[in-house]
């Protein structure tokens, strides 16, 4: 997998006309129902972050690909959930995710359209909360204002520890005077991802 992910970067980092449609393809995919548990999209923002922040990435190719393609693979998913409704778990596919289904289903019933927002910044169930309330028909309107708001956020969130580190380093190599500076955005980084880290955690445990 880390082969693989170094792999993506290098080319989106030398052929930067195709960063948005692989980035949309990517978040797609891992938001997608099932599929996203399989793609590292998280971590290769993550990554992409750092390359922004070096200088070696235009950010705005990276958001017009990756924002997009995150709500309408949520989107997909809650539509699909709406097509099979009581179904589901008759399709091989799923059924063969039960546990997980059953763990999306749980949060869902207890966060309602929170459970949209918080649940992207889970792997399992960025997989699954969407496909769940399309089963229990959540109201298009308040699902697609949550899809749209946490992608809104989810990107950001993975690019900025990335992107403050890259820049804290490259200014303590061009202006080694400026460590305070250095220092501050290097622990705004950490922060973040301990932050991140404690969130996730958190939602883990509640699920």
């Amino acid at each position: 997998m880390e082969g693989w992910l170094a792999d993506i970067l290098a080319f989106v980092e030398t052929n930067q006309q195709w960063a948005a449609p692989l980035l949309f393809l990517m978040a797609f995919g891992e938001s997608l129902a099932v599929v996203g548990i399989l793609l590292p999209c998280t971590a290769l923002l993550m990554a992409s972050g750092g390359l922004i922040g070096a200088g070696a990435l235009d950010p705005w190719p990276v958001l017009l690909g990756s924002i997009p393609g995150a709500i309408l693979g949520d989107s997909v998913s809650y539509w699909l959930g709406r097509w099979l409704g009581p179904r589901l778990l008759r399709v091989p596919v799923f059924a063969r995710h039960r546990r997980m289904l059953a763990r999306g289903r749980l949060f869902f019933r207890r966060y309602g359209m929170a459970a949209i927002l918080f649940g992207r910044f889970i792997g399992p169930l960025r997989a699954s909360v969407p496909l769940i309330a399309g089963t229990l028909s959540m109201p298009q309107l308040r699902f697609q204002l949550a899809n749209v708001f946490s992608a809104i956020l989810w990107v950001p969130i993975l690019l900025a520890p990335g992107y403050l580190t890259a820049r804290g380093v490259a200014w303590a190599r061009t202006s080694p005077e400026r460590w305070d500076l250095v220092l501050t955005l290097l622990g705004v980084a950490v922060l973040t991802l301990f932050a991140g880290y404690l969130l996730h955690r958190w939602l883990k445990v509640r699920a």
